[in-house]
This record gives structure tokens, C-alpha cells and sequence, in this order.
């Protein structure tokens, strides 16, 4: 990244350039964190002290454990969908240390090489970061950086080299690092933090994910930052411009001020939006749903004046934890979701685990897929292990009889496994009322995740087995591009905009609305005003987003006439690259 100016003497100020990843201007003073490298000592052992250094490698492994479940629970306070995206990542993190390749081939140097703990982990680390760098596959080499992350950890942990945290931060603070990892980031407390810079990192990654969750302005590959800066220095983050300045002259940090000042008075307009409808100029309604990542959003969600929960993330109760929550646990915290949503809908989704999200009771029982985006996980889990899948059934038929609700499943393919879990639903019931239960009557919709092209290209069928569609477009846009978005080096080419993913997401509504069963979007496009008009133009009445994007959307829809909408979606759905369509919607934008 290009330095706007060159460096310059303390109070003349430096402003350079980056990438804005979380919108929002921080000003405060600079909290800088070294880059903390560690010089990993090497030496040879002695036969009989082989089996005192596995035991000290092993005990670093259960502190890894320890601290990164610690990192997961301190992760469930976190809001949106940020909870969701470290406690994904971290759940891997957990898995590297739990008897995998990394581990066994620790093991393997010390008994092999006679070498210590620290030196067998640096050596392997290097050894898989070259054998995933010469795949030809994104998604492997993509996870390098969380291998030579977990490497760091575990020789910290041998070397008793303490990590420092940011929560003895006065308010207000910037931090300015050189990279703030994922697990970093979640440490990370708004109250404290006004925002942050580093000079690594890339727009789609996941600690850009969740900066924009925490609502944390950002600006990352920042070339440059840390060069002659001192801790206490006044700093400037401007994560929409994608600027870094540091020790800003009177005049800029004046500017700026007034910036941050009108970007408060905007987000305070936006709240007197929580009463009035979505309503279109030319009068069509439309619904905005919340997505519920824990049941502590429920008010954040009812204060954006969400009409429903659209997505609820069920995989909160599976998460950190060694044993499985039974039928009551889940009917309660579901029971209270419902009756706190006050007769509003709410759409429970199944568990949504496996693969990279396998929580720790399943971690050794199926191993570590090759590419866990496309293993065992969802409803292919829930139909392999059905108790798990009816536990969670039972406890929302059981949450049905206070509510509306309804049952969404994730990862669908095809008909028949719709049509399995009807037929496991329709068990469930009857042995709830020979039980004398109270349960939803009569039985809750059953609606159909559409994330995968393979459900996007059956939609016509999967249209007669579920009662509903919800467009997951996170997803459907990843498998259809075959880009994971976490991943820098190809995070760039992530396009919910590609013909391919539109014509997906315009044959599934079609299919909907000819067979006139609802369908919603709720992937991230949902709570982006650049896609509202789109969305309506293809017939979409229904949206679930974070609760922070709902007033920002219904402001987008207040001014959305449904007509012309409607003519340059039709226009927008003849095109054929993704340059032109972007073009084509951004005017629409522009001018209405």
C-alpha cells in the first residue's frame, strides 16, 4: 500500500493508506503491539529424557486446550455474527491440538530426531505450511496461517511466555499491531477499543469479519504503520477511506472530529426508523427479520425493530462444551426465545455443525476431513446421528406450542432428506403426545436452506417437499464460485454479483413464488443496502440480516420504487459480467 506522505517529525503528521474493512472513524491514543517474535531454541536430548519431553509437550497442548476454549467462552459475548465466526475458528484451532497431524508429527520428531518441544513444533509447522502450499487447492493452503498460528501458541506455552491481552486498555484506545489474529480480534473490547490498524491482512479475512461484527472501525495492509510510532501517540482510523493517520495536525483531527460527530447523528436518525414500515414509495411491504446468533441479541433485534427472527443459529448450544445439551435444556432456551419474541416468528434453524464447526464431542469420532466445507456436517450429520437430530426436533416442537416457529434445515441437496426429516419430525410428535407433551399444533413449517447450487438448480422440486426457501448466500455464492472467503488469496474473487450466483438466487425464487411457498434471503447481501432494489426487483418481499443493518435497509426500501426496481433487475439478469452488473446497480443506487 502506498504512503500518502513520507514520514515526518512528531506534530506535522503521517497519513497513509490501507484498506478500509470495517466502516466508522477511531480517534485516540496509539497502543502499539510488537510483533512479539519468539527465537525458538533448538538442542539435541538424551534417550531417557524422551518421555519427560512428550509429557511436557502434551501439557502444552491441554494449556492450548484450556486457553482456547477459554477464548471461545469470553467468544459467546460477542455480538452478530461475530460470535459465530471466531467460535468456527477457534473450534479448528481446538482440533489442531486434539491428536492431529500436527501433534502426532511433534510426537514423531522428538521420539525420531531427539529434538526438543519447541524446535519439533517449528519444524513441523514448516513442514505442512510447504505441503499445503503446493496444493492447488485455495482452501488447504488458505489454513496455513491457523496452523503456524496454533504452532505460535503451543510454543508460547513451552517457553511460559505469557500472551498479553488488551483489557487493562484505557477507553478509546487505537491498537496498531502488525497482525491481529482472529483470536486476537475477540479479545478485543469496543468499550475499550475505538479501533485498529496492522499492516497484514486482507478485506475478506476472517479478523476483517470481525471487525465489522463488533462494529471496530479498521483498516488493514497498512505499509508502513509501525515505523517510529510511539505508544500514546494520537491516531486517526478511517475505515471507510482506508487511512491511518498518525499524529494528525490540529486542523485534520478537527475535520475528523466532525466526521465522527455526523456518522452519530446518522446512526441516531436511523433509530427514529425503528416504527416505520418498509414500505416501497409505490406502497409494497416488505419483512425484515433479524438473525439471532444468541439469545442475549433478542433485544438488540427487537430494538431495530426486527418483525422476526429469520435465522436463528442453533449451534450456540453444541459449542464448547464436552457434553451434549439434552431435550429440556434445549426447550427452555428456545421456549424463551419464543415467548421473547412476543408472537413474532421465529425460524430455528437445525444445528448446523460438523466439518469445521465440529464441536468437542465429535472432534475424534469422524477425524479431520480433507476439506470440512464439503464434509460431514448439518443435516448430513443430523440424518448419520439421528438422536442428535430428534433431541433437537422434540425441544422445538416443544417450543412450537408457545409461539410461531418455524424449522429450517441447512445444507439440503435433495428431496429425500427433507423428506427423512418430516418423516423423523412426524416420530418425534407422536411420542411427545403419548407423553402427554404440549407441542405446536399443527406441527411447525419446515423450510428448506438453499446454499448449495445442487438446491439452487432442484428448487422447482425441493418447492413441493418444504413449506419455505431461505437463501443462504454466504455459501451458495462460495460453492458456486469455489472461493472461500476467508481465504486472502482468492478472497478478492468472492462475488455475490457473478451471473452464475444470481441466476441461482432468481431460479430458486421463481421456483418459490410459482409454487407461492415464502422465501427470504439471509445471507449477508440480505443486510447490504447496494442489494436491496436487486432483491426486490427479483421478487424477494422477505430479508433477515444482523440487527444493526435492519434500519439502514428499511431507509434503502423507503425509497425503492418496486416498478423500476423490478425493469433493471430484468436488465441486470440479461448481463453477463459481473463489471457491467455492478455498474448497472450502482446507478440504480445513484439515482433512486
Amino acid at each position: 500500500m502506498k504512503t500518502d506522505t513520507p514520514a515526518a517529525p512528531s506534530g506535522q503528521g503521517r497519513s497513509l493508506r490501507g484498506l478500509g474493512v470495517s466502516p466508522g472513524i477511531a480517534i485516540g491514543p496509539a497502543h502499539v503491539v510488537e510483533s512479539g517474535a519468539v527465537r525458538v531454541p533448538e538442542y539435541q536430548l538424551a534417550p531417557d529424557q524422551l518421555e519427560a519431553e512428550a509429557a511436557r509437550f502434551a501439557e502444552a497442548c491441554s494449556k492450548a486446550r484450556r486457553q482456547i476454549r477459554k477464548l471461545k467462552t469470553k467468544a459467546l459475548v460477542l455480538p452478530g455474527s461475530a460470535s459465530e465466526e471466531i467460535g468456527f475458528l477457534l473450534d479448528a484451532h481446538l482440533a489442531m491440538v486434539t491428536n492431529s497431524r500436527l501433534t502426532r508429527g511433534v510426537e514423531r520428531r522428538i521420539q525420531e530426531e531427539h529434538v526438543n518441544a519447541e524446535a519439533a513444533v517449528q519444524a513441523e509447522i514448516a513442514a505442512i505450511a510447504q505441503t499445503f502450499a503446493g496444493m492447488e487447492d485455495s482452501y488447504l493452503a488458505g489454513r496455513i496461517a491457523d496452523v503456524r498460528e496454533v504452532g505460535r501458541r503451543l510454543i508460547r506455552n513451552l517457553m511460559r511466555h505469557e500472551y498479553k491481552a488488551f483489557s487493562l486498555l484505557p477507553p478509546g484506545t487505537v491498537i496498531l499491531a502488525e497482525e491481529l489474529t482472529p483470536a486476537d480480534t475477540a479479545l478485543l473490547d469496543p468499550r475499550r477499543v475505538a479501533g485498529f490498524g496492522t499492516v497484514l491482512g486482507g478485506a475478506e479475512g476472517h479478523t476483517a469479519i470481525m471487525a465489522r461484527s463488533l462494529g471496530l472501525p479498521a483498516v488493514l495492509g497498512v505499509a508502513g504503520l509501525l515505523t517510529g510510532l510511539k505508544n500514546g501517540t494520537t491516531v486517526i482510523v478511517d475505515g471507510v477511506q482506508g487511512r491511518v493517520i498518525i499524529d494528525p495536525a490540529p486542523e485534520v483531527l478537527e475535520e475528523y472530529g466532525h466526521r465522527r460527530a455526523e456518522r452519530e447523528r446518522e446512526r441516531e436518525q436511523l433509530k427514529s426508523l425503528r416504527k416505520l414500515p418498509a414500505v416501497t414509495r409505490d406502497g409494497t411491504a416488505v419483512t425484515l427479520q433479524a438473525n439471532l446468533e444468541l439469545p442475549r441479541d433478542l433485544d438488540h433485534a427487537l430494538e431495530n425493530g426486527a418483525q422476526g427472527i429469520g435465522l436463528l443459529r442453533t449451534e450456540f448450544l453444541f459449542m464448547n462444551r464436552d457434553h451434549l445439551p439434552d431435550e429440556d435444556e434445549q426447550y427452555d432456551v428456545l421456549r424463551a426465545i419464543v415467548e421473547g419474541m412476543g408472537g413474532r416468528t421465529v425460524t430455528a434453524r437445525t444445528m448446523d455443525v460438523g466439518g469445521e464447526k465440529l464441536a468437542g464431542w465429535m472432534a475424534g469420532r469422524y477425524g479431520e476431513p480433507a476439506n470440512p466445507a464439503l464434509s460431514l456436517r448439518a443435516v448430513r450429520l443430523g440424518l448419520r446421528e439421528p438422536k442428535l437430530l430428534e433431541t433437537q426436533l422434540a425441544a422445538m416442537l416443544r417450543a412450537g406450542a408457545h409461539g410461531p416457529l418455524r424449522i429450517l434445515l441447512p445444507m439440503i441437496c435433495s428431496v429425500s432428506e427433507v423428506q427423512r426429516v418430516r418423516e423423523m419430525m412426524g416420530q418425534v410428535a407422536r411420542r411427545l403426545r403419548r407423553r402427554g407433551v404440549a407441542i405446536a399444533d399443527p406441527l411447525p413449517p419446515v423450510g428448506v436452506m438453499v446454499e448449495v447450487p445442487g438446491a439452487a438448480l432442484s428448487a422447482d422440486a425441493l418447492a413441493y417437499a418444504a413449506d419455505f426457501f431461505a437463501i443462504g448466500t454466504n455459501d451458495l455464492t462460495q460453492y458456486t464460485l469455489a472461493i472461500d472467503r476467508g481465504d486472502e488469496a482468492v478472497a478478492s474473487l468472492y462475488d455475490p454479483l457473478h451471473p452464475a450466483v444470481l441466476r441461482l438466487i432468481q431460479f430458486t425464487i421463481e421456483a418459490a413464488l410459482r409454487s407461492r411457498i415464502p422465501v427470504s434471503v439471509c445471507g449477508e447481501i440480505a443486510g447490504d443496502p447496494r442489494y436491496t432494489a436487486l432483491l426486490l426487483g427479483l421478487g424477494v418481499r422477505d430479508l433477515s440480516m444482523a440487527p444493526p443493518s435492519i434500519p439502514v435497509v428499511k431507509r434503502r426500501i423507503r425509497t425503492v420504487d418496486l416498478m423500476e426496481a423490478s425493469r433493471r433487475a430484468r436488465v441486470i439478469m440479461d448481463q453477463s459480467d459481473s463489471g457491467r452488473i455492478a455498474a448497472l446497480l450502482d446507478d440504480f443506487n445513484a439515482v433512486g
